[in-house]
């Protein structure tokens, strides 16, 4: 007869595939809220200062803020994010359409905080110029987009630009240094102590 103590605990030795890899739903939920959150508190911010914008600048007049080097002048925008890519507003209107899907989508799996603020950076500048596109003149899917701040010899940008290039600019940080949405190593880096094991493992 076997003795029941002897036998190996199957449950404990048996690994359970995606227990451990795979984010846990409630944690991504966790993430989008912030995230959400993020990208809203841009959205508005761009949204009152084009209005303001909009309002008080004179396209001809443009406001001073310091000397010719930064000013306040107020153009309407056909094309991307400083002025790049005019004359293909409505291709633009529909890649802004699917970043807004791509980044929701990929909100709900998120565990990495800093993932989380770029996207949601970038969410909220996308969101910030596509209303733009589809409800200013000359009309849907073609709006221009209002761009009021100049610098220096920069193309004359808004609130929403400057928060999809410093999100995109932290999305590419945090790829370069090996930091992955879900909040941990790049493979590349966890596989380096598992071959000095390996090499130390053949020389014994």
């Amino acid at each position: 007869m076997t003795n029941e103590a002897s036998r190996p605990d199957r449950d404990a030795e048996t690994p359970v595939p995606g227990r451990a890899d795979e984010p846990s739903p409630s944690v991504g939920r966790r993430m989008l809220r912030p995230l959400l959150l993020v990208a809203l508190v841009v959205y508005v911010a761009d949204l009152v200062t084009k209005v303001l914008a909009v309002h008080y600048i004179d396209p001809a007049d443009p406001i001073s803020i310091v000397g010719d080097t930064v000013t306040l002048t107020l153009v309407r925008n056909p094309g991307a994010a400083f002025s790049m890519a005019t004359g293909m507003t409505w291709l633009l209107t529909l890649v802004a359409i699917a970043v807004v899907v791509g980044v929701v989508k990929i909100g709900r799996t998120l565990r990495s905080r800093w993932w989380a603020l770029g996207l949601a950076l970038v969410l909220g500048g996308a969101l910030g110029n596509l209303t733009d596109r589809l409800f200013r003149s000359p009309g849907p899917l073609q709006g221009h987009v209002v761009d009021f701040v100049s610098v220096g010899w920069w193309p004359v940008f808004n609130v929403a630009d400057s928060a999809i290039v410093c999100g995109a600019i932290l999305l590419v940080a945090l790829t370069v240094f090996g930091v992955e949405p879900d909040g941990g190593a790049s493979k590349g880096r966890d596989a380096e102590p598992d071959a000095d094991e390996t090499r130390k493992e053949s020389h014994q």
